[in-house]
């Protein structure tokens, strides 16, 4: 992954796992998975931990411990109103962006 795929990541990786949880309430391994399969496939585990922890400070999901077949209980996340809240400013200020960039892109500078 090149340096301003990286660059890019740090800013959306945030709405981009509040989508996936938005779509199904997951725990750590299985949101890392799923990004994986969408082509995400440099993005280290640790990384989508940290962000775990910051967006249920944030309250922007719900954690519910669930029985593990392995190990402790896993902590499957899923996304509350003030989560959703802010996935929707996500995607307006994505939109935005995305035409902004797309019509930069289509003149030719």
């Amino acid at each position: 992954m090149g340096k301003q795929m990286t660059e890019m990541l740090k800013g959306t990786l945030e709405g981009i796992v509040l989508a996936l949880i938005a779509g199904q309430p997951a725990y750590g391994y299985e949101i890392t998975a799923r990004l994986r399969e969408q082509g995400f496939t440099e993005i280290a585990e640790g990384t989508i931990y940290a962000l775990l922890v910051r967006i249920e400070q944030r309250g922007l999901v719900d954690v519910e411990k669930v029985p593990s077949e392995k190990g402790p209980p896993r902590k499957v996340y899923s996304l509350n109103p003030r989560g959703r809240e802010d996935l929707d400013e996500f995607w307006r200020t994505w939109s935005f962006l995305a035409d902004r960039i797309e019509e930069l892109h289509t003149k030719g500078n």
